[in-house]
């Protein structure tokens, strides 16, 4: 039994899905300032289709197409490091491309960026 849904994106819905516990709010959207935009901020996150399938996490909205990121691969070029904002806390993340940048962009209707937890980064605390 898990001990919740899982939400590979923070703020979007949750996957019920064990294997999900693993990818468990390690991508985030950040706005142009690098803080996290939550679903109170960007509300069509809850509409997000998710799901993990060889070795990516595949991201669908109606009208858009699938956008497939990479489950476990961190790019190693210092140039896409970034520190975010949770909070009130700084988080170190890396960007994960214009691509990304620019579906979610369309999808929620302001310009922002997908960004991806980095894993050497301690555990975050997610405001409620």
């Amino acid at each position: 039994m898990i001990p919740y849904d899982a939400q590979p994106i923070a703020g979007s819905k949750g996957l019920p899905d064990a294997d999900a516990q693993a990818y468990d709010r390690r991508w985030l959207v950040v706005d142009g300032q690098s803080h996290w935009l939550n679903r109170d901020q960007a509300p069509r996150l809850g509409e997000l289709d998710l799901s993990l399938r060889f070795g990516y996490l595949v991201v669908r909205a109606p009208g858009m197409l699938r956008l497939d990121i990479p489950l476990d691969v961190i790019e190693d070029d210092d140039s896409v490091e970034r520190t975010v904002r949770v909070g009130g806390q700084a988080v170190r993340a890396v960007d994960e491309g214009d691509l990304a940048a620019a579906w979610f962009a369309e999808w929620l209707g302001v310009p922002c960026r997908l960004m991806k937890v980095h894993p050497d980064m301690a555990d975050i605390a997610w405001p409620l």
